[in-house]
C-alpha cells in the first residue's frame, strides 16, 4: 500500500520561499509520475506539478517559473521548490505517486480523489 508523507509547510510572506517533501514509500513500479496538488478552503483541488520517472515534468499555469518539482530517486523523496509565493498559494498541499495510464491526467493537472495523505499548509501572508 502507497504510503505518502508531506511535510515543510508553513507560513511565509508574499514573495517568499519554501521547499516541501514527500516520503513516498510501499510502491514498486517501474514506470510512475508522482505530483503534487492543492486544496484551498472553498475552492476546487489543483494540481500544480508532476515529474515521472524519465525526468518529465508539466506544471500548472499558475506557478510556471515559480514553482520547481524535483525527485530524489534513492531515498523516493519528492520535492517542491517554491518561490515568489503569492497569497493565492496558500492552501494545504498534497502529493501523491501512480503509473500509467494515470500518469496522463497527472500532465493535464488532473489529480483522482483516491490519494490518502495528511497534506502539508502553505500559508502565504502580505
Amino acid at each position: 500500500q502507497v504510503q505518502l508523507v508531506e511535510s515543510g509547510g508553513g507560513t511565509v510572506q508574499a514573495g517568499g520561499s519554501l521547499t516541501l517533501s514527500c516520503l513516498a514509500s510501499g510502491y514498486n513500479y517501474s514506470s510512475y509520475c508522482m505530483g503534487w496538488y492543492r486544496q484551498a478552503p472553498g475552492k476546487e483541488r489543483e494540481g500544480v506539478a508532476t515529474i515521472d520517472s524519465d525526468g518529465r515534468t508539466a506544471y500548472a499555469d499558475s506557478v510556471k517559473g515559480r514553482f520547481r518539482i524535483s525527485q530524489d530517486k534513492q531515498e523516493n523523496i519528492l520535492y517542491l521548490q517554491m518561490n515568489n509565493l503569492k497569497l493565492e498559494d496558500t492552501a494545504l498541499y498534497y502529493c501523491a505517486v501512480d503509473q500509467p495510464p494515470v500518469c496522463a491526467l497527472f500532465r493535464l493537472m488532473v489529480f483522482p480523489h483516491k490519494y490518502s495523505s495528511q497534506g502539508t499548509q502553505v500559508t502565504v501572508s502580505s
